[in-house]
């Protein structure tokens, strides 16, 4: 593949942190687009010169999870950590392997997928705009309709407005949604929040910001939405809903990291706790219809890229990740 683009995201930082396992030296970098160059042997579902979507999470299609329609918790295709599908790299340095990102690899100019991981897309799709869809897009519009399924006429709340919250708050809009709360620390993300659905927003710097939310909501909201995954906004999720309600969490947190959670009220008020991997997505279903909404100009892609960089200021793109910049910034390459 010839990489186009590829999203600044925070499950790429949360590596360099060391918040989350992966064997090193690697290649991160795993959302992103990208078009067709060469295809080995016996690839039958794309061809050179196809623009894709790279899809970081594989699938088998056969497995018991893929056969029910939960192709993100595959388990048909079992390999080592940092390798692609046949437990290889195609990657090295002095000899010695380097790893793939979930199977992709996209923060280079060129990356080795295997076919099961590309989705071919109409190529009047801007691929800087496409690259978003193979993350945080479906990720933020797939938790509100596919794990949580946001009723029509309901209250929402979304922790963290970055690319994946501002995602929730858009399919949450889809849905029908009658009120969203927008919370974050910056003004600028709540500003952009509000030009994307959100009805309310609330700075998550104010001591008593779930006495807020319940006090917008009338008691509390039907569905909460953490897209930053702390154990206090984990929390904050559950506080914010009222008895019945919803509580995902989207956000990533430090692997192995514990969560209290008032296990009185979960039961007496019969709260749920739900966790959203990718958007619980079908990426052959959903990420099309995603580009269809796109095209009939009900989602916003376009708006959600703020700021573009070239690859050689991928470190600054990642010191304006964890500002107060608004939107998404995107890596791209020359064509």
């Amino acid at each position: 593949m010839r990489v186009a683009a590829a999203g600044v995201c925070h499950s790429d930082l949360h590596i360099m942190k060391g918040d989350m396992p992966m064997p090193l030296p690697a290649v991160l970098g795993h959302e992103g687009s990208g078009v067709v160059e060469k295809v080995g042997p016996g690839v039958t579902t794309v061809k050179p010169g196809d623009h894709c979507i790279l899809i970081f999470r594989h699938s088998c299609g056969h497995c018991a999870y893929c056969s029910v329609g939960r192709p993100m918790l595959c388990s048909g295709h079992p390999h080592p950590l940092g390798t692609l599908l046949d437990g290889t790299t195609r990657l090295s340095t002095g000899g010695q392997p380097v790893h793939h990102m979930a199977g992709v690899s996209c923060f280079a100019e060129h990356a080795v997928i295997p076919e099961e991981q590309l989705l071919v897309i109409d190529d009047a799709i801007p691929l800087d705009r496409a690259a978003l869809v193979g993350c945080s897009v479906t990720t933020g519009i797939g938790a509100a309709v596919n794990t949580a399924q946001v009723e029509p006429g309901t209250k929402v709340a979304v922790i963290g407005c970055g690319g994946v919250g501002l995602s929730v708050i858009q399919g949450a809009r889809l849905q029908g949604a009658a009120r969203i709360v927008a919370i974050d620390l910056f003004d600028e993300k709540l500003e952009l929040a509000t030009t994307m659905g959100a009805t309310d927003a609330v700075s998550a710097r104010s001591e008593d910001m779930v006495k807020q939310v319940r006090a917008l909501t009338d008691g509390g909201v039907d569905y909460a939405f953490d897209a930053i995954g702390l154990p206090v906004t984990i929390r904050q999720s559950l506080d914010v809903l009222r008895a019945g309600g919803k509580a995902v969490v989207v956000g990533i947190a430090r692997f192995g990291e514990n969560v209290a959670i008032d296990g009185f009220s979960l039961v007496m008020q019969e709260k749920a706790l739900l966790g959203s991997f990718y958007g619980s997505t079908r990426p052959r279903v959903d990420m099309p219809r995603i580009l269809d909404l796109y095209r009939q100009g009900r989602l916003q892609l376009d708006e959600l890229v703020t700021r573009r960089y070239p690859l050689e200021q991928i470190n600054e793109a990642y010191d304006d990740l964890q500002g107060s910049q608004a939107g998404r910034g995107v890596i791209v390459f020359p064509s």
